[in-house]
């Protein structure tokens, strides 16, 4: 047996996740007729405590192109899905440029903006909590109400929906 390597995990743990996560893609059927297909693989890792640090998270983390965050608090709070929008991410946003391009060009600039209040309302958060809302300026009030409509209004799922019944 190979000699552990971190956390008593092999050194090669890796490479195999690799080659897990590898063969997801559009690929070429066996047997007959001849055909395509294509492979989805959605992993789900928990780790220990929530420490990304632990090796098989970490290593996951550097192979998948898409990463949604699923958050206990959020849970809690009946926010589903429970995704933290400030942890996910998605390195496939280079490749949907000409889609946007062509069908929201508007896209990728309201995205950002998104991102950059619902960072800017966690960055305020713990002002809120130490002096109170109150003693925020203006500006930071409505970055507040912004960051809430765009959590409970579009990211937040309505149970309401016909679709979702």
């Amino acid at each position: 047996a190979p000699p552990p390597a971190d956390s008593g995990y092999p050194a090669y743990l890796g490479a195999r996740l690799a080659s897990f996560y590898e063969r997801a893609g559009r690929v070429r059927c066996l047997g007959s007729p001849e055909r395509q297909g294509s492979v989805s693989i959605v992993g789900a890792v928990s780790p220990p405590g929530g420490d990304f640090s632990d090796p098989v998270t970490s290593a996951t983390l550097g192979i998948v192109q898409v990463f949604w965050g699923l958050d206990k608090k959020l849970a809690q709070r009946k926010h589903f899905p429970s995704v933290n929008w400030l942890i996910s991410y998605s390195k496939y946003l280079r490749a949907l440029e000409p889609h946007y391009e062509r069908q929201h060009p508007e896209f990728p600039a309201l995205r950002t903006k998104a991102k950059e209040i619902l960072q800017e309302e966690e960055d305020l958060a713990e002002i809120v909590q130490l002096v109170g809302k109150a003693s925020l300026a203006e500006a930071d009030k409505i970055t507040l109400e912004v960051a809430k409509l765009l959590k409970d209004d579009f990211l937040q799922q309505n149970g309401y929906s016909p679709y979702d019944r």
